[in-house]
């Protein structure tokens, strides 16, 4: 009886101990969570140069949509495949994405429950089938050249108190995982394009004119029109007809030029862009039903006219950019608030050209100006531009805006 006891006693301890390691260490007590720690998420991905296709989907919880991106690898060069194929300026960037995803591994072991799954921020956001909202991550996925899948993960939120960490899941899959990553592939336009998009470096400006005025549309005519004309010479800035200059808003106007940044691009008609490229512009059906759709009008005189004025701005080397401001660009680019941004996105139509005797009398390089006219000229041609509503406020400005 009294071996009995005993016997029980051990029988009771063992199942208490059991139950304290399970709490205390509960990956001991369930080792097969723990059987893939450590491991790569997709071993045979090991030449980052194999991916030709980059898809990004990130969410809005505001709209309850989801926003696919793709970079994809055409006829010999990068395009926004999402974005009428808008030719990629950073390609680069699309091997250092395929690079930093091909050496994750499975770092931690977080949970195997799919209820968790919100809280770690790994919900697909092409998962029709969840209702909820919140809690949606951002879905990356690597194709080769045959769109087979290399690489398909949904990145999460970041780790609590663990910097360079994040959430991570493969779709299809419950787990979650705690990864070292700073993988975090951008599905923003702005981010895969060149930020220079006029290529105007601040110090090589000398003239700008904002020309602001209304249309009548019925007439074809201008009308409350206002002209005002800044001059540069030796870094110092000079408005006409004005004693003293509000130097912030010149300065934030000729920063805005050096660095201008699209958020997206529409594709002008073929015949259009051909028309362009030529140095003529033409009226069509197609071309005036085009452009009007954007803010912009060809006048009978055949000047381009646009809604919202324009600014003409010349530079050392010889070059005289024609920057035209349209209409509201609905739905296009990252739109946000108004409140956020400083208004909504306006259409920017760009045309340049070059000039001998302004290169002399600027005393640029005039060979270099001339080069770079027929480069610019051919890449705006094809496109509609898309500049955020803040950066239209610091370019269109008037002279009570510029002068004290």
């Amino acid at each position: 009886m009294r071996e009995t006891l005993k016997t029980a006693a051990y029988v009771a301890v063992a199942v208490v101990l059991a139950v304290t390691a399970a709490v205390i260490e509960p990956e001991r007590a369930t080792p097969r969570i723990l059987s893939d720690q450590g491991e790569p998420f997709y071993p045979k991905f090991t030449d980052p140069q194999a991916a030709r296709i980059v898809e990004v989907v990130d969410y809005d919880e505001a709209t309850a949509t989801a926003r696919p991106f793709q970079v994809e690898f055409q006829r010999g060069r990068w395009v926004l495949s999402t974005h009428n194929n808008y030719p990629v300026d950073v390609g680069d960037r699309l091997v250092k994405t395929a690079a930093a995803l091909m050496d994750l591994r499975k770092d931690m072991v977080r949970t195997d429950a799919v209820q968790d799954h919100a809280q770690y921020g790994v919900i697909d956001p092409l998962d029709s089938k969840v209702a909820s909202l919140a809690g949606r991550g951002k879905r990356v996925t690597l194709r080769d050249a045959r769109k087979e899948v290399l690489a398909d993960f949904i990145l999460g939120k970041p780790v609590e108190g663990k910097t360079g960490w994040r959430y991570v899941r493969v779709p299809g899959q419950k787990r979650v995982y705690a990864v070292k990553t700073d993988a975090d592939p951008s599905a923003r336009f702005a981010d895969w394009v060149n930020a220079g998009l006029l290529r105007i470096a601040r110090d090589s400006l000398r003239k700008v004119t904002v020309n602001s005025y209304s249309i009548d549309e019925r007439l074809g005519r201008l009308e409350n029109v206002e002209t005002v004309t800044l001059t540069q010479e030796n870094k110092q800035w000079k408005l006409a007809g004005a004693e003293k200059l509000n130097k912030a808003a010149v300065d934030t106007m000729a920063a805005t030029l050096d660095t201008l940044k699209i958020v997206d691009a529409r594709p002008k008609p073929a015949r259009l862009a051909q028309d362009l490229r030529a140095g003529t512009l033409r009226m069509s059906l197609e071309a005036a039903m085009s452009l009007r759709q954007k803010g912009f009008f060809i006048a009978p005189n055949g000047r381009l006219l646009a809604n919202e004025g324009e600014l003409v701005v010349e530079t050392a080397n010889g070059l005289s950019y024609v920057l035209r401001f349209g209409e509201i660009a609905t739905g296009a680019g990252e739109v946000k608030p108004a409140s956020s941004t400083g208004g909504e996105n306006r259409y920017l139509f760009v045309t340049v050209s070059f000039d001998q005797a302004r290169a002399v009398k600027y005393g640029g390089d005039a060979a270099q100006g001339e080069r770079l006219a027929r480069d610019l000229t051919n890449r705006f041609a094809d496109w509609y531009y898309v500049i955020s509503g803040g950066d239209f406020g610091k370019l269109r400005l008037k002279r009570k805006d510029l002068a004290r």
